[in-house]
């Protein structure tokens, strides 16, 4: 089983924008839901999007209007989520709807949490125009039930004023990075010509898969770590070794997580770093200084081409708690396709799960969109999809590894042979 290379379903993007809208709105597969009386509880995280509860009053009027039912829709911190999630589903007091981060739909269905979704998809002619890679880690034991709601991907940033300075074009490979970062710090010490933060995961398998290698794979019963393979190494090592070896980062990244990347980008201290879709607008809201100071790029394979990176996102799930199921899909249809799908999208940076309105983000020249939407489209990957991973990234097994490399406690062999022991107790556990 390989979670890698996740291409867009249904990539003929001929439909237009505009008729995907007007048939996102209602029910598709037959009657609208009749919900009158009822209402529809849901829980969605807070942050995404700053402006949630203006968008959802939106949204409220427009479920009530083609339902008749309630929304009723609560605000959840990302930091608690998890957590409340695990006790609710104990108790049995899950919400009708909720959003679900890409790496815990497989664990909450494998709990028995979930109900399947894939017949309403199907009867509403909606299962080619999804987002393949949402579509990959909302799907368990062959069974969907995750909807594609909005996808992210982490690329690589750059000042793009300094690459100007000095001549430089934009890196295609893990040479031309290495170029780059030579440049910047012989013209600029005072900045982190590349920024390795120690504990920030899904910046480390961009460099995994790019070189060849595997973070984990199912043979048989049993899932193997390819953290250990030379070709893993090889990507490791040479991430690692832009810190240890080029001295394009510092000992103090060593401890950095990916807010502390954005942050002392936006103060002028770093000049490249992997950094996700969602982070530009935020760069030009904190540093209106920089606004066409900065661009995007894929991330560049060993050898050039794309290095896949980690589409992470979020699935609307229905919960088997749910008392009315086709009103809870008819919620979720609303917000996952057409004008909500695309507005939503506009909102927070992110890209809609609904392939067919990726075309317009894919004919987009501006530098700070087109390099995303083409890493998401020809680079988009998944972690394994497996309730055990969870407890794998609980565990901080690929940053412990990195961490230990960056200090220098451990050989970049030694540290992965470790981190491929414990992913694959961790995956093959009870």
């Amino acid at each position: 089983m390989r979670n890698r290379i996740l291409p867009i379903a249904a990539l003929g993007l001929t439909a237009a924008l505009a008729l995907t809208a007007c048939s996102g709105g209602g029910n598709g597969g037959g009657d609208a839901a009749s919900g009158e009386g009822k209402t529809l509880d849901v829980w969605i995280m807070q942050g995404t999007n700053p402006d949630s509860e203006a968008f959802f009053d939106k949204v409220g009027d427009a479920f009530t209007e083609e339902t008749g039912a309630e929304l009723n829709v609560e605000y959840v911190q990302w930091a608690d989520a998890h957590d409340r999630f695990v006790t609710s589903i104990a108790g049995g007091t899950t919400p009708d709807v909720a959003e679900t981060g890409t790496t815990w739909t497989a664990e909450f269905a494998d709990a028995g949490a979930l109900a399947p979704i894939g017949d309403y998809v199907d009867a509403d002619g909606l299962g080619d125009d999804l987002v393949e890679g949402l579509v990959e880690s909302g799907t368990y034991d062959d069974t969907l039930y995750g909807m594609p709601w909005y996808a992210g991907v982490r690329s690589l940033v750059y000042r793009s004023d300094l690459f100007d300075e000095l001549g430089l074009a934009a890196p295609a490979s893990w040479d031309d990075i290495v170029a780059a970062g030579d440049a910047i710090k012989a013209a600029h010490p005072e900045m982190l010509a590349f920024a390795v933060p120690g504990d920030a995961e899904f910046g480390v398998y961009p460099w995994v898969w790019g070189a060849g290698g595997e973070v984990s794979v199912k043979k048989g019963d049993q899932w193997v770590s390819g953290l250990a393979s030379p070709e893993s190494q090889d990507g490791i090592g040479f991430y690692t070794g832009l810190a240890t070896e080029h001295g394009f980062s510092s000992a103090g990244a060593t401890t950095w997580k990916e807010t502390d990347v954005l942050d002392n980008f936006v103060q002028g201290n770093v000049a490249m770093a992997l950094m996700g879709s969602w982070t530009p607008a935020t760069i030009v809201e904190k540093n209106p200084d920089l606004e066409g100071k900065f661009a995007a790029t894929p991330i560049p394979g060993k050898d050039g081409g794309i290095a896949p990176s980690v589409l992470g996102g979020s699935h609307l799930s229905m919960f088997e708690t749910a008392d009315d199921k086709d009103l809870a899909w008819a919620f979720i249809k609303l917000m996952t396709t057409g004008e909500f799908a695309a507005e939503w999208a506009d909102q927070t940076g992110y890209f809609p799960g609904q392939a067919s309105l990726l075309d317009a983000t894919l004919e987009n020249a501006d530098p700070l969109v087109a390099p995303f939407a083409t890493q998401l489209v020809d680079g988009g990957a998944s972690v394994p999809v497996t309730p055990k991973f969870g407890a794998v990234q609980a565990k901080k097994t690929t940053n412990t590894a990195i961490q230990a490399i960056l200090s220098g406690q451990k050989s970049v062999q030694q540290a992965t042979e470790d981190a491929a022991a414990e992913m694959d107790q961790i995956m093959n556990g009870d």
